[in-house]
């Protein structure tokens, strides 16, 4: 005979009845197991398609990403092209402007030195322009001379004071040694 949980006797049961309990028991277990298991595999499945959803997330996020890098690579060629292209531009372009230069230049003498009256107007624009250049040199040289000249009569002036003070230092003691012989 079998003791019910919790300390009463109940009757005895037949096999029969000891079978039905043991397969609703099992069956109990069944199902509980049943239910674990779906609820298990619904929360696999509720991760997966969150770890897929944010997979595709990344996905999408990185093509994009890798999109913009392509873009910047082929920015960064074209800058460096274009470097390159303004670099060869510019050594052209310094020549033809020096070529052009010179060529006004000669134009500009020729023009100067083929008429009488515009040579002879060139030389008085030089003839000005050395004498400014004379005039300044000359008033460069005397403020110079100026100059040199206070500064040697500041010198001068400032010897013969010293030169004093000790003549009278040399009287004062050539005094003080009279009055003492």
């Amino acid at each position: 005979m079998q003791r019910p949980r919790g300390g009463l006797t109940m009757a005895t049961q037949t096999s029969t009845q000891r079978r039905a309990a043991a397969q609703r028991a099992a069956a109990t277990r069944k199902r509980n197991q049943a239910q674990r298991s779906a609820s298990a595999t619904k929360s696999a499945a509720r991760r997966t398609r969150s770890s897929a959803v944010q997979t595709s997330r990344q996905a999408r996020g990185t093509t994009r990403q890798a999109g913009r890098s392509a873009t910047r690579q082929l920015d960064a060629a074209a800058t460096r092209l274009g470097a390159v292209g303004r670099q060869a531009q510019r050594a052209l372009l310094i020549q033809v402007g020096a070529a052009a230069t010179v060529g006004d230049k000669v134009r500009q003498t020729v023009r100067t030195y083929s008429s009488l009256d515009l040579v002879t107007r060139e030389l008085n624009r030089f003839e000005r322009r050395g004498a400014r250049t004379f005039s300044r040199q000359q008033r460069t040289l005397a403020r110079q001379r100026r100059e040199l000249r206070r500064d040697a009569e500041q010198a001068r002036r400032a010897v013969e004071r010293q030169v004093n003070g000790l003549r009278s230092d040399v009287q004062g003691v050539a005094d003080q040694m009279k009055q003492l012989v």
